[in-house]
């Protein structure tokens, strides 16, 4: 989430003179919420926000709930989630209200260059992928070539649009004059009710039009179709970068079409995120979704919770099991989980896998949501996307036979492949290396145990290290043989889930360490850990 990488940085330097204390002073306690007043300001948060978050963090962390705490400074950043949390609008999250008959109306509302249009589109592919059939209308006729725009999204999409008027166009050096309207948008949107009921979509997104600033003339236009199409839901949308203004904008809306719902668009911008902080305080409605790219899937429920987890850099893990959910075969998983455990693991596996992954998203939007990868910033940013598409332009340059086994790819090979894939030797070179690394690390976390990878995981060389040579750094296999075999016995059946691990194996599991939910496919190889290695991080 590049809108909040700065909010991010400054409230993790605000907590980090705490964690050396075993005791928190008044003065500690003042020192670090002058430096969250500082982060939040210097993010366009309204001010009035920010003093209101800011006195009832210092009135819970002067009280008996950090000062007995074990743990304050662990606490004081406890409490600084909860209201983060509850800034963004905690215990409102809701879906969409969908009429109880068909169709269900949402109007979209904002100024112009929010997002409006690929938002339009966006929303209608997330319907359609839940199994609904929406519409997509063109009520903008105001900015050139808006129209166009919108059936160009929708296309994309597979979304159809309702566009009985062309709008005003632009075409050479002709340029539309400032606010110049062909067609009537409020019976554009009229029309399109009964459009949908004649071909029964359950679904109407009407795409209005905006302006640079908000005048009176926008929210006639606005109030005039909400009142000729009644919506269920009117959505204003809010360029997450749009700072301070954010405030005054969000009641401008709320008071001329009294939105019902908000949704942050651009939050992959650089720009310092204030909005997201301030809209729901001042409104009062919550956020509903979020934009985060210009892709139609950079789209995705908002919930409180989980951003204010992403803000204080502890990752986002439960929309990531969400997305590998929806994304993942759990079939071709679990082979390629039992491949990799047998070592079998070959580069066709790794390529499939990694076409799984890439429809998550950015590799750089996965990673975000791991705990901890805010250290890791500068070498997200410097990450380049077409790495993957260079890694998979190589694998499929070679046989099949040199993608189940690479240790057959000689010299010769090597300079074919490069010559294939329109790379270099080296770069060949550099991916066999790093695969065959990666695929040893993976194999070790798969017989070691489900964890999330990165988040402390154990392996087969997790346990304590033994008291004598040899013997010791094997582990605690008996010289018996018989021993030995009922040994490994018992741990193919804890591995398997059918024994009960014993609290001194180095295979049993630990309280602390994260666990995947039950009935979640396993995520593809190399998600965590060795994803960057495979791609030449460090």
């Amino acid at each position: 989430m590049a809108a909040f990488s700065s909010l991010t940085d400054r409230l993790s330097q605000a907590f980090t003179h705490l964690r050396s204390k075993g005791k928190l002073t008044e003065a500690d306690i003042d020192g670090t919420i002058r430096e969250i007043r500082r982060a939040l300001l210097d993010a366009d948060v309204s001010l009035d926000v920010v003093r209101s978050f800011t006195g009832r963090i210092r009135e819970r962390a002067l009280g008996e709930e950090v000062s007995k705490a074990l743990n304050p400074a662990q606490q004081v950043v406890s409490i600084v989630y909860d209201e983060l949390t509850s800034i963004l609008g905690a215990g409102v999250d809701r879906p969409l209200n969908f009429a109880k008959n068909p169709p269900t109306v949402i109007m979209l509302a904002g100024l112009q260059g929010a997002g409006k249009t690929t938002l339009a589109g966006k929303l209608g592919y997330w319907l359609k992928d839940a199994g609904h059939t929406p519409l997509l209308v063109a009520a903008d006729l105001q900015r050139p070539n808006a129209v166009t725009q919108l059936q160009v999204v929708g296309e994309r999409a597979e979304v159809p649009v309702y566009a009985p008027e062309p709008g005003v166009q632009t075409s050479g050096s002709e340029l539309a004059a400032p606010g110049q309207v062909t067609g009537d948008p409020v019976k554009v949107a009229a029309d399109s009710i009964r459009v949908a009921k004649d071909k029964l979509y359950d679904v109407v997104i009407i795409d209005t039009a905006g302006r640079l600033g908000v005048d009176q003339e926008l929210m006639e236009q606005a109030r005039n179709i909400r009142d000729a199409v009644h919506p269920d839901e009117i959505l204003f949308v809010i360029d997450a970068m749009i700072g301070q203004d954010a405030v005054t904008t969000a009641k401008a809306f709320d008071q001329g079409v009294d939105f019902t719902g908000v949704v942050l668009s651009k939050l992959d911008g650089d720009a310092r995120g204030g909005a997201a902080l301030s809209v729901t305080s001042v409104t009062g409605k919550p956020i509903l979704f979020d934009s985060n790219g210009e892709g139609l899937k950079d789209f995705e429920v908002f919930h409180p919770d989980r951003m204010a987890s992403r803000i204080l850099d502890m990752g986002d893990i439960l929309t990531l099991i969400e997305q590998a959910q929806r994304q993942f075969d759990e079939e071709e998983a679990r082979k390629a989980a039992g491949k990799m455990s047998e070592g079998s693991f070959g580069l066709d596996d790794f390529l499939e896998q990694l076409q799984q992954v890439r429809k998550l998203g950015s590799f750089k939007s996965i990673l975000g949501m791991i705990p901890g990868m805010a250290q890791h910033r500068k070498e997200l940013e410097q990450f380049d996307e077409k790495e993957v598409d260079r890694t998979q332009a190589i694998i499929q340059s070679m046989t099949p036979q040199e993608r189940r086994d690479p240790s057959i790819i000689d010299g010769s090979r090597r300079a074919r492949i490069a010559y294939g894939a329109g790379t270099t030797v080296s770069a060949v070179n550099g991916l066999l290396q790093r695969f065959e690394q990666a695929a040893k690390m993976m194999k070790r976390m798969t017989n070691g145990s489900r964890s999330i990878p990165g988040m402390g995981g154990m392996g087969a060389g997790g346990g304590k290290k033994g008291k004598k040579g040899k013997k010791g750094r094997k582990g605690s296999r008996s010289g018996n043989p018989m021993k030995r075999e009922a040994e490994e016995k018992a741990l193919r059946e804890r591995l398997s889930g059918k024994g009960k691990s014993s609290g001194g194996s180095a295979f049993a599991k630990r309280p602390e360490t994260p666990q995947m939910p039950e009935g979640l496919p396993d995520l593809p190889p190399n998600l965590g850990g060795g994803l960057g290695g495979l791609f030449g991080g460090r």
